[in-house]
């Protein structure tokens, strides 16, 4: 740094400040305002800093070895000089050149690479900081722990340096700094700590960068907000005060039907705004945000940086942020926002509350505010369906004593003997031993799983529509209808990447003609980066398919190797073992490639080099989701749409590693096993990644960053304990003298930066799209799921507001009118679930088969007899050689004989078992073929799904023409603001014209009644030699007239 001033930019400094020496460890009050306790801190930088520390000069005590000189050693933080000789090497690994001593005795010593590494960066920041200054910013800056021996060497090196260049010495000049920062020589001592940069925007900053940006801020003119009357005004003041108690407890407007009209600040027009104190009539968010601009545009010279991300990407400063608006829990009864929202919606003691939406976004800034607007209509919305999904759910369960296929099967009388489930070591079972599957299946496998899917995909339809309504009535009373996107500053690796382009270019371009054509990146520079991102997400695809293999793999290894098992406890619940290890394989798979996708995700969107934030986070939304989407469902689209379906039939199975059969679904389908799958996977994913992650490791991260502060601090407090005895040892300073107890509670700059930075909101879109896709994407096999999600919110709604609350420094606040891409995307994934649900019902469920049955087969209109409709034929003589059970208990017993095969039964010929598939039986000339009954099952299907298809989005968009996206009230309430606004123009125009033209006329008067005066006076001087009264008198009159 530049201490004292000697050579810096002008800035605040009390520490440095040798008028201020008593109040050096004096903070503000509140730990909000500088040291005067008058300009707010509206911005902080924080940085660490390194140097050398002083040693002893020698004959003074010190207990070092010295080198034999009378003269003080001095180091320079300086260029690398060129000596002559060999250099001499010293202690903490620098290279001393004893030859090359200058004035005052000056060694000169090359420093390490780190020191000029710190050195480069200590000018940048310089650099920075005094543009800062230039562009009107104040700042006050920390200290970094100088001492008297410091500030002589500072002297030394101004005197050496003179005299380096009265004489033209230029190993001197080489060597020594030009801002004079010499130490003591302390071989490896090193100092190092944190330090903070506190910068001020006063009102002229304010005022120029609101006028700049088109900041839109409220005027003294307010209107009426006209209410819809008639039935909806009654039900809406019902619904008040309904809620009441609902309501979170927070300043509200004192007359809410009235709305203060809105205009972008100009600097010209100031009388139109009610500005009673220049330092509140922006609010801290607008504040910090107008600051950040600045941050962001200021340039620096080195490296040819612009912006603060630049200088953080670079290690140049640590952070950037702005402060909380103080503690947000004590004892004290000083309220503040922070405070406010912690009491009223960042604890889970009041998850019955609405949100304070206007407050979040007054406080966070309108992008956060819009995200917990959208989570809380979303939570909302799984009311409904939660409600309706208990009623199918609850429905299954009373149908279940009367569903008759499950009947059938759970009828021992009925001996439906089926094949073995394995080769050799699985014996014929009864299909009765299925009863408690086939019953479970039909809790989620009804006629009322049909009606949810449909309700559930308009369900849909109408939160995307009424998202629409809110934003916009949203934008209407945070002023963001005429809101126009500013043009953002390119982030700090394309900056980088374009100025390494231009370096291989320079050549090329001063031959070039065209050299007022602005260069940036083009697609051919881009090449590589679109490369690796194509081939990467490629083979990340395949990872997760492979994943999915594995699993597959595992279960039927694990289920033929417990099928060996002599226990038969083990042999009977096979099944239920493998599917539910295999669901938690599942889950922890998808957890650790969740996090992995994350971050590869990151890195394939920084390889892209994007030009701006925007653009940036696009594109990590879109190749996370990607990702995420393919790894969070491909488990369960295997179960909905691939198991069983390519198993073979008996004497003909299909075969992975020459030796294991493909998995088939369970007797009653491969509903239930869907229904576990997502149910384990959603709720899993809830629990572990959503909650506990949340949870615990932002604690477990601010434990360790306070445990860090803790240790620095205690080491600054050592280190100036070192020094303390040191000057008592050498300087004879008596203890009253030093104040070394001085301790200052930590300022609100330092309990902040403890905290977690903000990275953004795709994390928190991220989980609740994933959710969303559980929600509505399988529910017609999981009617439980919006109930689930709706448990997971109430406290993920909490989880959030305390995590940014308490466990985030405070984010920069970003004025935004929509959610961005993220309604694309709910709105594909809400056009994706009526497919997918059609598919469910038509082949995963059932429902089809069923209906063909009971309509087309059925010879009394019921459904009596549709598990034998279902079954096919086999004969067990067909079964490859080597396959049949071993040890069989069913022995001779295992014929099941239909009429026309009664003879050959009795002949004991022919043995003949079951299995579920629409195929031809034995007897048949085309044996074992599919079956007439096949085709018109998959017809019936594949039209069930264009029917659903083409009905669900028939009534979709009759929805959403019904629903106007704009409210009939907001739409009315614009053009009303508009009508206003011209209104009041004209009207401040004409009363500013008026008092210009009542000027104009007293101007007028005044220059008449001045020449009246000039010839009253001049008659009065001509009288004056007559009577001296009287010219008295003519001038006291005078003066009175003027």
């Amino acid at each position: 740094m530049d201490p004292g001033g000697f050579h810096g930019p002008p800035i605040i400094n009390n520490y440095l400040d040798g008028t201020q020496e008593g109040a050096v460890d004096k903070a503000s009050p509140s730990g909000m305002h500088f040291r005067d306790s008058k300009k707010k801190v509206d911005y902080v930088l924080a940085y660490h800093y390194r140097k050398r520390l002083p040693r002893h000069p020698p004959g003074v005590g010190s207990p070092e070895p010295t080198r034999g000189s009378a003269s003080l050693d001095w180091v320079s933080n300086g260029g690398t000089g060129k000596g002559h000789g060999e250099p001499q090497q010293q202690d903490g690994g620098q290279r001393v050149l004893p030859e090359q001593l200058g004035p005052l005795g000056v060694e000169v010593i090359q420093l390490s690479p780190q020191d000029a590494l710190e050195e480069e960066k200590q000018l940048q920041r310089e650099e920075y900081e005094r543009n800062l200054v230039e562009a009107g910013l104040e700042i006050e800056k920390d200290p970094e722990e100088w001492d008297n021996l410091e500030l002589l060497g500072i002297a030394a090196n101004t005197v050496a340096r003179e005299s380096a260049v009265i004489n033209e010495d230029p190993v001197i000049l080489g060597t020594i700094q030009p801002y004079g920062n010499i130490m003591k020589h302390s071989g490896n001592n090193k100092s190092q700590g944190l330090s903070f940069v506190r910068i001020h925007a006063p009102w002229q900053v304010l005022s120029r960068e609101a006028e700049l940006h088109k900041i839109k801020m409220p005027t003294k003119k307010m209107y009426e907000i006209t209410e819809e009357g008639g039935v909806l005004k009654t039900l809406n003041e019902i619904w008040c005060k309904l809620t009441k108690p609902l309501q979170p407890q927070v300043p509200q407007q004192e007359n809410t039907k009235m709305k203060s009209l809105s205009y972008p600040f100009s600097r010209e027009k100031l009388y139109l705004y009610n500005v009673k104190d220049k330092d509140t009539f922006f609010d801290n968010a607008t504040r910090s945000r107008i600051v950040h601009e600045i941050l962001k545009r200021t340039p620096t010279k080195a490296r040819n940086s612009m912006g603060i991300n630049t200088l953080i990407a670079n290690n140049v400063y640590d952070a950037a942020y702005p402060l909380h608006d103080g503690e947000y829990e004590g004892q004290n009864d000083d309220m503040n926002e922070r405070k406010l929202l912690y009491r009223e919606w960042a604890r889970y003691g009041v998850f019955y509350k609405f949100q304070p939406i206007h407050l979040i976004r007054k406080y966070f800034g309108e992008k956060i505010g819009l995200y917990f607007a959208w989570l809380g209509l979303y939570t909302e919305f799984l009311i409904p369906s939660s409600v309706v999904g208990i009623i199918v759910f609850l429905y299954g369960c009373i149908t279940i004593e009367s569903d008759i296929p499950s009947k059938e099967m759970c009828d021992q009388r009925n001996a439906f003997t089926m094949c073995p489930l394995c080769d050799k070591f699985c014996d014929y079972w009864n299909l009765s031993s299925a009863c408690a599957t086939a019953r479970a299946s039909h809790l989620f496998d009804n006629p009322a799983t049909v009606f949810f899917s449909i309700f559930m995909a308009l369900w849909a339809t109408m939160f995307l529509e009424q998202w629409k309504r809110l934003q916009m009535r949203l934008s209407y009373f945070w002023d963001l209808t005429g809101l126009e996107e500013e043009e953002e500053h390119p982030r700090p690796e394309y900056e980088t990447k374009l100025l390494q382009k231009k370096l291989k270019n320079k050549n090329m371009r001063a031959e070039n003609s065209h050299e007022d054509e602005k260069e940036k990146l083009t697609w051919s520079d881009r090449m590589p980066g679109y490369a690796a991102n194509f081939g990467l997400i490629l083979f990340m695809i395949m990872l997760t398919f492979s994943a999915v293999f594995g699993v597959i793999v595992y279960r039927i290894i694990t289920a033929a190797a417990l099928s060996f098992s002599t226990n038969g406890t083990t042999r009977s619940n096979v099944r239920v073992t493998v599917t539910a290890t295999a669901v938690i394989i599942n889950l922890v798979v998808i957890l650790i490639l969740d996090e992995i996708y994350g971050a590869v995700a990151k890195w394939l969107t920084e390889i892209e080099i994007p030009k701006t934030e925007k653009t940036f986070e696009e594109r990590l939304i879109l190749k996370a989701f990607l990702l995420k989407f393919v790894n969070s469902y491909a488990p369960i689209f295997y179960v909905a749409f691939f198991k069983g379906r390519f198993v073979g039939r008996p004497g003909h199975y299909v075969y992975v590693f020459d030796g294991y059969r493909m998995e088939e679904c369970a007797p009653g389908g491969c509903l239930m096993e869907l229904c576990i799958q997502l149910s384990i996977i959603m709720l899993g994913k809830q629990l572990i990644q959503n909650n506990l992650f949340e949870i615990a490791i932002p604690i477990i991260v601010i434990e360790f960053r306070s445990f860090q502060w803790l240790r620095n601090k205690l080491a600054e407090k050592l280190q100036k304990l070192k020094k303390f005895f040191r000057k008592l040892k050498d300087e004879r300073i008596e203890p009253k003298e030093m104040d070394i107890s001085q301790s200052k509670d930590p300022q609100q700059w330092d309990l902040d930066y403890i905290l977690e930075p903000f990275t953004g909101l795709t994390p928190e879109y991220m989980e609740m799209i994933i959710q969303f896709g559980f929600v509505t994407l399988f529910v017609a096999s999981f009617p439980l799921a919006p109930l689930f999600a709706l448990l997971n919110n109430i406290i993920e709604v909490r989880l959030d507001a305390k995590k940014f609350v308490t466990e985030l420094r405070r984010p920069d606040t970003v004025r935004e009118k929509d959610i961005g891409i993220w309604y694309n995307i709910l709105s594909g994934i809400g056009k994706l679930s009526v497919i997918i649900n059609a598919f469910v019902i038509a082949v995963t469920s059932d429902f089809i088969p069923r209906l063909m049955y009971q309509y087309a087969y059925s010879q009394n209109g019921t459904m009596h007899g549709f598990i034998n409709h279902t079954l096919s034929y086999f004969n067990v003589s067909h079964l490859k050689a080597g396959t049949q059970p071993e040890n069989s208990l069913f022995a001779q017993d295992i014929l099941f004989c239909r009429r026309g095969l009664m003879e050959l039964c009795n002949n004991g010929a022919v043995s003949i078992d079951r299995f579920k598939d629409y195929r031809e039986p034995p007897w048949s000339p085309n044996q074992y073929e599919f079956s007439k009954q096949y085709w018109a099952v998959l017809s019936a299907r594949l039209a069930f799904v264009i029917l659903f298809q083409n009905l669900v989005m028939f009534l979709s968009v009759l929805v959403d023409w019904m629903i106007p996206d704009i409210p009939k009230d907001i739409s009315e309430q614009i053009k009303k603001e508009k009508s206003v606004l011209v209104d009041f123009f004209l009207k401040e125009e004409h009363e500013k014209l008026k008092l210009i033209e009542s000027f104009i006329a007293r101007d007028k008067g005044k220059h008449k009644s001045g020449t009246k005066g000039e010839r009253i006076r001049a008659a009065s001087f001509c009288q004056f030699n007559r009577s001296q009264k009287g010219s008295f008198t003519s001038s006291r009159s005078q003066h009175t007239e003027v």
